[in-house]
């Protein structure tokens, strides 16, 4: 019998395990990013991860309780024309971009390219083409580190309810060994912050846990 990943991961107790087996490379969540991974490759679906599951790849290690993905907008017409109902399911009647997995109600949310990070308004700084950021860890494509770093910035600049995207860019500094230097690879927009964040970071010695 299917396990209900979010009905699991309720329980203090079992969300822990599951936090220890995510972290170790195994458990729902990664057995979950690897089919959808086959599953889009499959169906020509071009496709990075990104959000939390992106930020695991790339080191820092972070719970999380979905599944974050970038298509296309051609790319989410198939993947409603040819998944759906085949292994994932809409999150709720007349859902676009929220879905679930069919065997284990593992949430999957989907941002097109185009769409503005933060507020949503437009900025510089816009969701790209997947296969023009992707790179393949462990058999997922996952969004580079610099793209990954620059669309949190900018997030995190526009939102106030998305510090935490701020947060998430000084423990990959921490956990990349990066210094100010590093910008270079960035927008112009989220330079300014990135150097603050590097800097806050080398001024205050932290090493990675």
């Amino acid at each position: 019998m299917a396990v209900d990943f979010l009905k699991l991961i309720s329980s203090p107790d079992a969300a822990y395990g599951e936090g220890l087996r995510f972290f170790r490379g195994t458990g729902m969540l990664n057995q979950a990013i690897k089919k959808l991974a086959k599953d889009l490759e499959r169906e020509d679906i071009d496709y990075v991860a990104i959000g939390a599951i992106a930020l695991n790849r790339h080191g820092y290690r972070r719970f999380t309780e979905d599944i974050d993905l970038l298509l296309t907008v051609e790319g989410l017409e198939r993947f409603h024309e040819r998944l759906v109902g085949l292994g994932y399911r809409p999150a709720f009647p007349g859902a676009r971009k929220k879905f679930r997995s069919s065997e284990n109600n593992i949430p999957i949310e989907i941002i097109t390219t185009g769409e503005y990070p933060g507020d949503g308004l437009p900025k510089t700084v816009v969701f790209p083409v997947p296969h023009d950021v992707a790179v393949d860890i462990e058999g997922v494509q996952t969004i580079s580190l610099e793209k990954l770093i620059e669309l949190k910035l900018a997030s995190g600049i526009s939102a106030p309810h998305r510090l935490k995207d701020l947060a998430d860019v000084q423990e990959l500094v921490k956990i990349k060994h990066l210094d100010a230097s590093y910008a270079e690879n960035l927008d112009e927009s989220v330079r300014a912050k990135f150097i603050e964040l590097a800097d806050a970071v080398a001024a205050s010695g932290d090493e990675p846990n």
